[in-house]
């Protein structure tokens, strides 16, 4: 596999780091995730949903060897500089400050190991005024501005997904991959930096740069597109949902045609082009909602697909489970659990000739043992750690 052979040590918490890591781990890389012995990493507890886990470790931290060590006792921390010490890779978000306390801070353990890649991932970045505030992933939605274009235009709404989050994590793991690169072609590692602001706020491009450019926000529309009409979604006669996008005149044309079987309103004035269904967004919403209205979702989503329009229903997640697209490519895998076998999905890098390694998501603990026996440590000495309770 593509990271076969690379340990990465993860003092990690909640999803940024934890998505970031299991990333590499599906990519073949040995991942150690160290957790606090009092509950261990606080995703675990956020909910009940998968099977009695928490739907969230569960996602984000399959195919991982959980440590549970206290890092406020000397010969804790101890154990992570050994591991760190045989290890290529260093992933940490905790509170900013702390990995500094500690000296897990991506510049010191770099200093000291040169050929290790070492990540700190914030929630504002290392410095600035907001460089000690809390960092939650709806707080940085907030703070980036995409609260601020979603939802409707009298209701804003946080995206339904930890995006804050979710960014971030992509960016470390991609910081880590151009890192190894570099130091295959150098032979040093060195320090990766990622914040959730600048993470997320490189996310909000088009807003972004339509507000600084063209003077005024995109306006907060629902599912319909700001600039685009008609780009909506469209109830149907079965209570079902279908949304249809036109992104050009001509396919307008099509639509009135074979869909909404009103030809004339193809050359209207009113709707002939895009900036005049967009004056005229509700008339043409009602236009197309009417023709779609009178039918089922299966024949207007027929319709639209034999008319050459972008279309897409409109699913609720019990039918992404069962989605016939991830069916028919056998997306779905079972990863094994604490509580038994549980679905997942493949990850979306496909590479020729590989496969994803979907290991299981560790109990807290787990690996304790067998991961401090690797770094040296006598099974007395490993007893001594439990019975203190410095390693559970």
């Amino acid at each position: 596999m593509p990271l076969e052979g690379i340990t990465v040590v993860a003092v990690e918490q909640a999803v940024a780091a934890p998505f970031a890591t299991r990333q590499l781990a599906d990519l073949g890389a040995r991942v150690v995730k160290v957790e606090r012995i009092d509950g261990g990493d606080f995703a675990r507890g956020y909910d009940t949903a998968a099977g009695g886990l928490a739907s969230h470790f569960v996602w984000c931290n399959r195919g991982k060897e959980s440590v549970a060590l206290d890092l406020k006792d000397p010969r804790g921390l101890a154990v992570v500089r050994r591991l760190v010490a045989g290890a290529d890779v260093f992933v940490q978000n905790l509170a900013q400050g702390a990995a500094a306390r500690l000296g897990l801070d991506a510049a010191t353990l770099c200093a000291a190991h040169p050929r290790l890649v070492a990540v700190d991932i914030s929630g504002y970045g290392p410095s600035g005024p907001y460089a000690h505030k809390r960092a939650y992933d709806m707080l940085v939605q907030c703070e980036a501005g995409l609260v601020s274009v979603t939802g409707t235009p009298e209701q804003p709404v946080k995206a339904g997904i930890p995006a804050a989050d979710i960014a971030a994590a992509m960016y470390a793991f991609s910081g880590v991959l151009a890192a190894l690169v570099r130091r295959g072609v150098t032979g040093r590692g060195g320090p990766v930096e990622v914040s959730m602001l600048d993470a997320l706020t490189e996310w909000m491009g088009h807003p972004l740069h339509h507000t600084m450019h063209g003077g005024a926000a995109p306006a907060r529309t629902g599912l319909a597109h700001a600039v685009i009409a008609p780009y909506d979604a469209y109830p149907t006669a079965d209570g079902g949902r279908v949304l249809l996008s036109v992104q050009n005149d001509r396919e307008w044309r099509r639509l009135a045609e074979q869909v909404l079987e009103r030809p004339e309103a193809g050359t209207d004035p009113a709707f002939a082009t895009n900036a005049a269904r967009v004056a005229h967004r509700e008339r043409t919403d009602a236009l197309v909602g009417r023709a779609l209205g009178a039918l089922g979702t299966d024949e207007a989503l027929a319709r639209l697909e034999g008319a050459g329009i972008a279309c897409a229903r409109l699913r609720d997640l019990h039918e992404v489970a069962e989605h016939p697209q991830l069916a028919a490519r056998e997306r779905w895998r079972r990863v094994g659990t604490p509580v038994g076998p549980l679905r997942a999905l493949l990850p979306p890098i496909t590479l020729p000739g590989g496969r994803a390694r979907m290991g299981d998501v560790p109990a807290l603990g787990e690996h304790t043992g067998a991961v401090l026996r690797a770094v040296g440590m006598t099974d007395d000495e490993i007893a001594a750690l439990r019975r203190d309770g410095v390693a559970a």
